[in-house]
């Protein structure tokens, strides 16, 4: 019999989506911001660095459909979307969220912008 391969324990979802300078849509990746271009590297450097990596699977993802509130990632299992993100902010995160359990409010998206998920079978044609 072949060992099983543990699961991870979480799966991050950081948005890469970048527009053209000079377009009028926001980005969770941003030209003229270069932390905005860091923060997936530093999101999996810190996990690396925790020695995480096996129980937490960071992953580059296109849009998430949360732009005005960008750069935004989306933490499962809990389907936690966090907003605005930063270095500092990505380390509170991982260090109250992922180690400790406890979402971090202050990050979330508001609720108004983040509604029930949609059931498929009631859009499908």
């Amino acid at each position: 019999m072949t060992p099983s391969i543990p699961q991870p324990a979480f799966y991050i979802f950081k948005c890469q989506q970048s527009a053209p300078p000079g377009m009028p849509k926001p980005s969770c990746v941003k030209a003229d911001d270069p932390e905005s271009q860091q923060l997936f590297q530093h999101l999996a450097q810190t996990l690396m660095q925790k020695g995480i990596i096996p129980a937490v699977t960071p992953i580059q993802t296109g849009c998430l459909n949360r732009c005005q509130q960008g750069p935004v990632m989306l933490v499962e299992p809990g389907h936690t979307m966090y907003v605005g993100l930063t270095k500092e902010k990505i380390d509170r995160i991982i260090d109250e969220h992922i180690f400790g359990g406890n979402v971090v409010e202050e990050y979330v998206i508001p609720a108004e912008m983040w509604g029930a998920p949609i059931d498929p079978a009631s859009i499908a044609r």
